[in-house]
């Protein structure tokens, strides 16, 4: 059984998909936009001209596949309660990784040294998504 994490960007998925992709040297796996749909969403689902906004999208981290959509385009994606973490497979991995998804947002704890990992941090990108970047083992 797998968990697999949904964000709801609000508007800004497409924004979003192509800055994670970037950030973390992957491609999307899969992008279909409500027009492209096969059938047309019910009547009032969605708001007059949110057909080109993203319906799903999906991209791969590892074994894990993140999905994305825009939701109900509302304009306010809100992201609270939960972070996403992400395993480096060095220092200077961490430090790439860490920094392509803190341009723009919030370091929350530099990346450093701690009791658990020889390298840890955690920041909220420019979404508001908070990550967790970590090389496991012991300092």
């Amino acid at each position: 059984m797998n968990v697999q994490p949904y964000l709801f960007f609000e508007g800004r998925a497409a924004e979003a998909l192509d800055f994670y992709c970037k950030a973390l040297g992957t491609r999307p796996t899969m992008a279909m936009r409500y027009d492209e749909a096969p059938d047309p969403p019910p009547p009032g689902m969605l708001p007059h001209g949110t057909g080109d906004k993203v319906m799903h999208a999906s991209f791969r981290v590892g074994d894990t596949e993140v999905m994305l959509s825009d939701g109900l385009c509302s304009g306010t994606p809100q992201f609270a309660g939960f972070s996403l973490s992400i395993e480096a497979a060095d220092a200077a991995d961490a430090r790439r990784k860490f920094d392509a998804l803190a341009a723009g947002g919030q370091i929350t704890m530099p990346l450093g040294k701690t009791f658990w990992s020889p390298c840890f941090g955690m920041l909220k990108d420019r979404f508001g998504v908070a990550w967790m970047v970590t090389v496991p083992g012991q300092p």
